[in-house]
């Protein structure tokens, strides 16, 4: 049974080390969201997550079992509609549900808490087998294109110059 809980600062370091294991590095090739092809360096740090914990309808959604530290996603209130990021599962785990469970709860944080009538996404739109995932739950492409931060190592060191986001939006 998944438990699921709000991310406090004792759960920096905790939070830190499963999003760069989901991510960054060799690792992450265990499981399926790997960014390491393409992007090297950081994926968050404790000034990310300390900003999240800090913000206003924002919060740090944790999954655990046992106690232990399963998958985390950042859920917030961004431009009217909810805003769903940062979202990592234990590579180890992917593929068992827990993903699909986690994206069911922040969804139902937006829509029930905060009354959003949409959730929103950004992803790197190379990313095909992790936007079919969102599709399969809902979410459809929106054309809407924003740019990769190069030259900002808070967002990864870049293998390649053709990154960008795309938007990614479900009606609540």
């Amino acid at each position: 049974m998944l438990e699921f809980r709000a991310a406090t600062a004792a759960d920096i370091p905790n939070v830190i080390s499963l999003v760069e294991s989901a991510y960054r590095g060799d690792a992450s090739r265990v499981g399926w969201t790997t960014e390491a092809d393409f992007l090297d360096g950081r994926r968050t740090g404790r000034d990310d997550i300390e900003a999240i914990l800090a913000r206003p309808q924002s919060t740090l959604l944790l999954a655990q079992r046992s106690g232990e530290l399963l998958a985390c996603a950042h859920v917030a209130v961004e431009d009217g509609a909810g805003y769903f990021g940062m979202f990592s599962v234990n590579p180890s785990l992917q593929g068992g549900g827990i993903g699909k469970a986690v994206l069911a709860e922040a969804e139902r944080i937006a829509r029930e808490q905060w009354h959003c009538p949409a959730m929103r996404m950004t992803v790197i739109d190379i990313r095909d087998e992790l936007i079919a995932f969102y599709e399969r739950r809902g979410y459809r492409r929106t054309g809407i294109k924003k740019p990769f931060p190069y030259g900002d190592a808070r967002f990864g060191l870049p293998k390649r110059e053709d990154l960008r986001f795309e938007v990614l939006e479900k009606n609540l």
